[in-house]
């Protein structure tokens, strides 16, 4: 297992999961600190990084696009403060980051994880029942039911109309925008058979964000609604499946036949041949991956070696 602790947070890594923990220090923001711990599969993680500074570093882990539904709603548009997904490192604990990311590395290679679009979320999102309040307004939801209600601050037009109830099966998008410079940001939803072209301070389903401290953890109630809702990425309802169909047998028949498989033997002469340390073991992996991604190898063949090398250790 590899781990990391750091005032910022502790990520810790067994093969199949990185675990995510916030940090008590002050640089943490309010999101993290609420989402707490997330636990993050391999097959969601598209790459990692170590990033050195002279004062500190940073690790950032890449997830695969539409993977979660966070990062879905918010788009890149989260403050560093409230990125979970990056952690602040010391200097003096570069050796353990660089060391951290090579088996982050090393699980991807062997996992064949493909790095593209997921169509489906690989995460559960934030945890419900959940309620913040931020700008104009407060969100409630329990997992159904989002309540919208209003503070004095709210325009007295949305006021007049009362808290807004609706469930989330009634929402077509919830959409999360940050406040920058002098504009305001909002969390807004779209019902079916409900449009307006009413500014958010003046649509009874949008809380407007002042760009105060609170409002990225509206960003958390987007998630969680966002998570229950069909994946944005998923093959539409209303295709018909012979489309689907279709359309898969061409990219099939478009697609270049793989190259012939040669016998293992070389592999394992090669392997035989060379001292069986750590580093020469976790090398020939890694080759024997970019063999298989090539197409050079097939899956039982890829397997078959795998296991033999794995068994060395």
């Amino acid at each position: 297992m590899a781990e990391i602790i750091q005032k910022d947070g502790t990520w810790t890594f067994d093969g199949d999961t990185v675990r995510v923990v916030p940090g008590r220090d002050k640089g943490v923001g309010l999101l993290r600190q609420h989402l707490g711990e997330v636990a993050v599969p391999l097959r969601a993680i598209a790459g990692i990084s170590h990033e050195p500074g002279r004062k500190a570093g940073r690790l950032r882990l890449r997830l695969r696009d539409g993977a979660d539904p966070l990062l879905q709603v918010t788009g890149g548009r989260l403050p560093e403060s409230s990125d979970p997904y990056r952690l602040t490192v010391e200097a003096d604990r570069t050796g353990v980051a660089e060391y951290f990311v090579d088996e982050v590395r090393n699980a991807l290679l062997l996992d064949q994880i493909d790095p593209g679009p997921s169509d489906t979320y690989l995460l559960p999102g934030p945890a419900v029942p959940i309620s913040v309040g931020a700008g104009d307004g407060s969100v409630a939801f329990d997992g159904d039911r989002v309540l919208l209600d209003w503070n004095w601050t709210t325009e007295e037009a949305k006021r007049s109309g009362g808290a807004r109830e609706f469930r989330v099966g009634d929402v077509r998008s919830v959409e999360w925008t940050p406040s920058r410079g002098l504009e305001n940001g909002w969390l807004r939803f779209t019902l079916t058979g409900f449009t307006t072209a009413a500014a958010p301070k003046y649509d009874p389903y949008t809380v407007e964000l002042f760009g105060f401290k609170k409002d990225p953890l509206m960003a958390l109630v987007a998630a969680a609604v966002a998570v229950r809702m069909p994946h944005p990425a998923a093959p539409s309802a209303h295709q018909p499946a012979s489309a689907i169909a279709s359309a898969s047998a061409s990219a099939s028949a478009s697609a270049p036949p793989p190259p012939a498989a040669p016998a293992l033997a070389e592999a394992g002469a090669a392997l035989a041949g060379e001292p069986v340390d750590h580093d020469t073991l976790l090398r020939r992996l890694r080759e024997l991956g970019e063999l298989h991604q090539t197409g050079i190898l097939t899956a039982e063949e890829f397997s078959a070696a795998k296991a033999a090398i794995l068994g060395r250790f």
